[in-house]
């Protein structure tokens, strides 16, 4: 079975990609490498940076490297978090202290119901030996609630409803969201791309 090293140290990423590739493969990321330096994010597209993370683990570890970097673009507030959807609060922020960010800057300005229309963004890149294979990119369009909704999923989830649904990506099941998020697209597109690699 061939191994695919996610170069990520967030277990809830990787164990999205792992539920969406399947059972082709064995997948693997950065925490079982802890002294591994994550590169500086200094793209200016979601793209750019899943290159940057991917070339960097490529240099290091041998074999295919798959980076995802992806976030949320509000209309209301002209695209951002955008890229720096991680880090919105604060290089040292939480997850919490992001959406808690979020939510202060769409009150401040005024937008409500359909004005607060936004979408994710994912860009996955593939690849090996410091060289890019291929970029995949994916998204989702939806609306930003008023409060938190949902125990599920991480980052921006309980505030996101994707189109088309009620319940945030907190909420919905993780085999829904796995199947329409803007990294369940970019993956699919990635997968079929590497079906060249299985019982290679």
């Amino acid at each position: 079975m061939p191994r695919l090293l996610i170069a990520t140290k967030n277990s809830h990423k990787t164990a999205e990609i792992r539920a969406i590739l399947g059972k082709d493969w064995t997948v693997t990321d950065l925490s079982d490498h802890r002294s591994a330096v994550s590169p500086e994010e200094t793209g200016a597209t979601f793209a750019e940076n899943a290159a940057i993370k991917a070339a960097a683990a490529s240099h290091t570890f041998p074999g295919l490297v798959l980076a995802d970097d992806s976030g949320l673009e509000v209309d209301a507030l002209d695209g951002a978090p955008g890229v720096h959807s991680a880090r919105y609060a604060g290089l040292k922020a939480t997850d919490a202290d992001n959406r808690a960010k979020l939510l202060g800057e769409l009150s401040a300005d005024g937008a409500r119901g359909k004005a607060r229309s936004a979408r994710f963004r994912c860009a996955i890149c593939v690849a090996q030996d410091g060289t890019t294979l291929g970029t995949f990119e994916g998204a989702v369009e939806g609306v930003i609630i008023n409060s938190e909704r949902g125990d599920g999923g991480f980052g921006y989830d309980s505030l996101f409803v994707p189109a088309g649904h009620c319940e945030t990506f907190a909420q919905l099941p993780a085999d829904v969201k796995n199947r329409e998020s803007h990294r369940a697209q970019a993956l699919a597109k990635a997968r079929e791309y590497l079906g060249r690699f299985v019982g290679a």
